[in-house]
């Protein structure tokens, strides 16, 4: 039997197969959503919540865009939804036990972001300084060819 290679980081060979990889980028696309982590974060503080009330925690979300994102998670089974034959009627979203496996990974990405956030922003401000002082070289050697 052989050993695996592994990275800096701890994946192997097969952590980084096509097949993984895609499935993780699946996952990924739907979790790494701004909105989606939002509503994930209210009904993670809230526990159960009414479409409304989703709705005016998240600022700058369309009621379009709530609808797709529960939808989605709904989907996925990250969020239940359950309806309540009442006048009017009412409808609750609240996270499954697999949603609430999620709250943890993403509480780690938020603290995260926010110790490395003044960082990221020297670095894009380094970045901007670097592009205006080079924006005149590049355009004399593209007029010159």
């Amino acid at each position: 039997m052989t050993k695996e290679n592994t990275s800096a980081c701890g994946l192997t060979e097969s952590d980084c197969s096509y097949d993984k990889r895609r499935a993780v980028a699946d996952i990924l696309s739907l979790i790494g959503d701004k909105w989606t982590v939002m509503v994930v974060a209210a009904l993670s503080y809230n526990g159960v919540m009414r479409y409304n009330e989703i709705n005016r925690q998240i600022e700058g979300i369309s009621q379009r865009m709530l609808t797709l994102t529960l939808k989605g998670l709904e989907q996925n089974g990250l969020v239940t939804r359950t309806m309540y034959s009442t006048i009017p009627p009412r409808v609750d979203y609240a996270l499954t036990e697999l949603g609430l496996k999620l709250v943890v990974p993403l509480r780690a990405l938020y603290d995260w972001a926010e110790e490395h956030r003044p960082e990221m922003l020297a670095s894009r401000d380094a970045f901007e300084d670097r592009e205006r002082i080079n924006a005149p070289r590049r355009a004399e050697f593209y007029a010159a060819k």
